[in-house]
């Protein structure tokens, strides 16, 4: 296949990540459809789970470091009566339990309890660090660990459907799947809330299914496949940098002038960009989106900060300005 040369066009693509592969694999896959080794991703998928997979090319791979911390949306299905070492269904069973008394009732109260804002333990086998190494790779050397608390957030947490189950894993046990919808916050570990629902009913819980439909603005009816991408061509998914920051923070237009003045890192004065203002949440809290004119090139993030506009992050030079 012929390979484009350097400097393929920046853009953002919103990846339908399929069971089986890594988001590492999405990535070297997308390297060899874009024809550039300058790609990556926000937010890492684990290999069993599906969905929304964000993947920035060229210049979209600095605006990742920005989306990586976007609310997310999941539907998982979590059983209930099978407690794993992963918290899901590809570890080894370490507790089975009858959960056949349970009733939807007595899983949405479990839910109920680890909604809103919580400290959460993560699963052991995630990729947090300890002493310097993955907490999954010291797992799976045999290794016990136990990784501190960390505060999350879980906005909504949706019992959609409740069904009696089997485990072949766990021959004799009468368990329960329970389908649910969980709208958390970036570091959440929606395994982690399987578990913890399991442990609070008294029966353990892991996740059996895991997709992702939601990253910040970004939802699953607008993800291509791997398929798609390789049969249409990268281009015909690719959003480009204005429309892939305007799904995720307020846009707003700038005059020539003070779209050259972001381009070369220069901060501006709220009145050279007054629509900031009405995009911004906060002071300082909320970044804004600014590209050159109507319909001109992304050309920065910015903060609105005590009348100061300051650019965050810059993405265009000033070469690349009508």
């Amino acid at each position: 296949m012929s390979r484009r040369p350097s400097g393929a066009p920046s853009g953002l693509l919103v990846i339908d990540k399929p069971a089986g592969m890594t988001s590492h694999d999405v990535v070297s896959r997308l390297r060899r459809l874009a024809g550039t080794r300058r790609v990556g991703h926000a937010g890492t998928l684990d290999p069993a789970a599906t969905g929304v997979l964000l993947v920035g090319v060229e210049r979209a791979t600095r605006l990742l470091t920005h989306l990586v911390g976007a609310e997310k949306e999941y539907l998982a299905t979590v059983r209930f009566g099978v407690a794993t070492h992963t918290d899901d269904a590809e570890g080894d069973v370490l507790a089975r339990a009858d959960a056949s008394h349970l009733t939807r009732a007595h899983v949405e109260r479990a839910a109920a309890a680890l909604t809103g804002a919580l400290d959460q333990v993560p699963s052991s086998v995630s990729a947090k660090k300890v002493d310097g190494q993955r907490a999954h790779a010291l797992v799976r050397a045999g290794q016990e660990v136990v990784l501190e608390a960390r505060p999350v957030v879980v906005s909504a947490f949706e019992v959609l459907d409740v069904r009696p189950a089997r485990d072949e894993r766990a021959p004799g046990v009468a368990a329960l799947d329970a389908d649910v919808r969980v709208v958390v916050s970036s570091g959440t570990y929606v395994r982690a809330l399987a578990r913890d629902a399991g442990a609070a009913l008294g029966v353990g819980g892991s996740l059996t299914a895991l997709r992702r439909t939601r990253v910040g603005g970004y939802r699953d009816d607008v993800a291509a496949s791997l398929e798609q991408l390789a049969e249409d061509g990268v281009d015909a998914h690719r959003l480009d940098l204005a429309t892939a920051a305007g799904a995720e923070f307020p846009l707003v237009a700038a005059s020539d002038a003070a779209a050259r003045r972001l381009a070369m890192g220069q901060r501006l004065s709220a009145a050279d960009l007054p629509a900031a203002e009405d995009g911004a949440d906060g002071a300082g809290e909320q970044l804004v989106a600014v590209r050159a004119g109507e319909e001109g090139p992304l050309v920065a993030l910015v903060r609105l900060d005590q009348g100061v506009v300051r650019p965050v992050l810059v993405l265009a030079e000033p070469r690349d300005l009508p």
